[in-house]
């Protein structure tokens, strides 16, 4: 979970953006996150499995500091379909977090990702991609935020029209041993 501090500083990035870019559904700011796997939909009763996997990979993570660095889009800047801050300090240790993840989760049946890990926020997804000079000249590098990574959370994300609500189902904590 990012911290307030951060999620705030990212939310004003989200603001200023506004003005370059129409039709973006825009995440709110207490739900900015950095996910490390994506799950899909999972049955109730393979949580308890899921999390005891999760905690394995948690328990071997050191604690480390991040930092948001940057503003970018995938696939590119000129023609956005997702907006994004991108993670600078940290994001070799949030890369290895989400490897151990893949590795504790596969045996559970969730495949590893096939494309590289690529730490990043997403910051909104435009529904309608075209070219944007102007969105592409607002995004902007420059330190956005730095916080201690401490524990990772395990997120049931429900959506709705208004948007994705999410709720932790469990806090694991980075022990390093």
């Amino acid at each position: 979970m990012l911290d307030a501090t951060v999620r705030e500083r990212l939310a004003a990035e989200v603001e200023r953006l506004r003005a370059h870019a129409r039709d973006v559904a825009w995440v709110a700011r207490d739900n900015l996150h950095l996910n490390l796997k994506f799950l899909g939909g999972v049955e109730a009763d393979r949580l308890a499995r899921i999390e005891t996997a999760l905690a394995s990979a948690a328990a071997v993570s050191q604690p480390f500091e991040l930092e948001i660095h940057e503003l970018g889009a995938f696939p590119t800047p000129a023609r956005a379909r997702v907006l994004w801050a991108g993670v600078g300090a940290g994001g070799q240790a949030a890369a290895g977090l989400a490897a151990r993840i893949d590795a504790a989760l596969a045996p559970l049946g969730f495949p590893p990702e096939a494309r590289a890990f690529t730490p990043h926020v997403t910051l909104g997804r435009v529904r309608a991609p075209r070219a944007s000079p102007a969105l592409a000249e607002a995004l902007r590098a420059g330190v956005l935020g730095r916080q201690r990574v401490t524990a990772a959370s395990l997120m049931r994300s429900d959506l709705s029209p208004r948007g994705a609500r999410y709720t932790q189902l469990a806090r694991l904590t980075l022990d390093g041993a």
